[in-house]
């Protein structure tokens, strides 16, 4: 927005998503200010998709000095908790987020009541007393017009009679609804006298037992954007069927044209963002809860360690799409090395260890060692890390027959370790069942720096830390959940349940530089050649616990590519 005429300017650079387009071209016509809107019903916890409608919503007001407001569809008692009113409103502020105004369908009810009673004197709107079994039977099929209820005649004093009954708690659950009377023959089945009231006997979690009946989405939603004043509804493709009721309601009711705009939604591939499939893995145990770091929900990326910014930033390069496509979850995790790569502490931990001795290190001396905290960021400085004669290195960075090529550490071969000196690997130890238990090596005492007493060199580099000062912790290794791209394409008596990763976490004790202990849950750090890490909730003064968030590289890819 230009500040001195307040008009968007026409010098954008960058390339406009088709909303963007819509919105300017507004702008030009006399548009004053855009407001848009998040409107989730709390029904469960948001997911990373949510988190793309967010960003849109939130992201289009900020660009376009508008506003955007938080507003809860609560239009069913039966699914809706105050757990998740709470949940949503702490995942928009961790995003980054804040709302213009804070509302809820239900503050709306007496209003939504009042149009309806105004529906039914234009005849528009009609009681019917068959189940809603019966009224899906009537609706017809795509190529087949529906029947008329036998109570669609009914005259607006017996409709108007029989709706403030229902709504004064005279009837039975089911026993009653609310119609609008459309068309029966439209080609679009949703305009097919939809319904707009149900009743349900059961407490609101905000206006208690004050109502009986209760508004459908369909009804509710449009009739809520024209009272908040939504120029741009921005919903997702699915529900551009219903626009055109949308609009129905709109129109008739004769109150602020608020329009509806649809986008792709977000799918990602080797997940699964449907609701109740998610309450279904939380009810049955296959994760520890919705915010289980294997879950595709704002609340478990954010304890998996994803950071606001990473989000953000995955759904700028996932775009505004006017068709439905599967993004690959590689894209996610890109964003979020990107940025963790930029602001996570560097420190050394050890998930598989081997101890290696280092029989010409003298045996009481220990050096203070300075490593860099961050080569991404020179303000993070140094620490200091002990270095002294017994380490630990990882198990896998050692192997007794390497193939060519191999630059880490085998019999008689050299490596650098981190920070430090040019070692030697000079003797293996094994228990009875062969298994290595001991590296013995020795140490060139000139090589600190980069260096070494002859001027070589070595290719390989390998982490360690030191076996009398490291501490133990629990690491979680968190992989995708499911090992299909497609978890829901399953078989005619398959569910999405038989696709389930059964390597989607391993829990591991490790070693780890002793600085880790002070840190604050939701610390993230780089362990060296190893990954992204984040502290757990689950840590205590004695065990700290670590998840990892993502691996350095994009192993996935080399693993389905076999």
């Amino acid at each position: 927005m230009d500040k001195d005429t307040g008009n968007v300017k026409d010098c954008h650079k960058e390339s406009l998503n088709f909303i963007e387009e819509i919105i300017e071209q507004d702008i030009k016509n006399g548009l004053k200010q855009i407001v848009t809107r998040f409107p989730p019903e709390p029904n469960g916890y948001l997911h990373i998709g949510h988190a793309k409608s967010i960003c849109l919503n939130f992201g289009l007001a900020e660009k376009y000095s508008g506003k955007c407001n938080l507003r809860f569809d609560d239009t069913n008692p039966v699914k809706e908790d105050t757990e998740y009113v709470d949940s949503f409103k702490e995942d928009v502020k961790w995003l980054g987020f804040d709302w213009a105004g804070e509302y809820y369908a239900s503050d709306y009810f007496g209003q939504l009541y009042d149009w309806a009673e105004k529906l039914i004197y234009r005849g528009l709107a009609y009681v019917d007393d068959q189940s809603q079994e019966e009224i899906r039977g009537t609706r017809g099929t795509v190529t087949v017009p529906g029947k008329e209820s036998p109570y669609r005649s009914r005259s607006v004093e017996e409709n108007l009679d029989l709706f403030r009954r229902m709504k004064n708690g005279e009837f039975k659950d089911g026993e009653k609804v609310l119609r609008a009377k459309i068309d029966m023959s439209h080609p679009n089945m949703l305009m097919r006298d939809p319904i707009m009231y149900r009743i349900i006997h059961t407490d609101h979690h905000r206006t208690g037992n004050q109502w009986c009946i209760y508004p459908m989405y369909d009804y509710a939603h449009g009739e809520s954007d024209s009272i908040e004043k939504v120029t741009h509804s921005i919903c997702t493709l699915e529900f551009d069927v219903h626009r055109p009721l949308y609009n129905w309601f709109i129109e008739n009711l004769e109150i602020f044209p608020s329009r509806q705009y649809e986008f792709a939604r977000l799918n990602l591939n080797y997940t699964v963002m449907s609701k109740r499939k998610l309450l279904q893995l939380v009810k049955e145990n296959y994760v520890t809860g919705w915010d289980d770091p294997r879950m595709p929900t704002i609340v478990a990326l954010r304890r998996r360690g994803y950071t606001p910014k990473s989000i953000r930033m995955f759904a700028e390069k996932v775009g505004v799409a006017k068709r439905d496509n599967v993004i690959d979850i590689g894209l996610l995790e890109f964003c979020v090395r990107e940025d963790l790569n930029k602001r996570a502490l560097r420190r050394m931990a050890v998930l598989d260890p081997v101890k290696l001795v280092i029989t010409n290190y003298p045996e009481e001396k220990t050096e203070i060692i300075n490593c860099v905290n961050n080569p991404e960021d020179s303000a993070e400085g140094t620490r200091e890390v002990i270095f002294g004669r017994e380490l630990y290195i990882e198990r896998e960075d050692f192997m007794e027959n390497p193939p060519k090529k191999y630059f880490r550490l085998s019999p008689g071969g050299e490596v650098r370790l981190r920070y430090s000196y040019i070692i030697k690997c000079q003797e293996v130890i094994k228990d009875k069942d062969e298994n290595i238990i001991e590296l013995r090596c020795t140490y060139d005492d000139q090589s600190h720096g980069g260096g070494s007493s002859d001027g070589r060199k070595v290719k390989g580099i390998i982490h360690w830390v030191n076996a009398k000062e490291a501490k133990i912790a629990e690491v979680r290794l968190f992989d995708r959940l499911f090992d299909k791209e497609n978890p829901e394409n399953v078989g005619e008596d398959g569910s999405f349940i038989d696709n389930l990763n059964p390597d989607s976490l391993k829990v591991v004790e490790a070693y780890v530089e002793p600085s880790l202990y002070a840190s604050k849950v939701g610390d993230k750090f780089q362990f060296e050649r190893l990954g992204y890490f984040c502290k757990d909730k689950n840590s205590t003064p004695e065990k700290p616990v670590f998840n990892r968030t993502v691996t350095l590289k994009d192993t996935w890819a080399k693993v389905s590519k076999k």
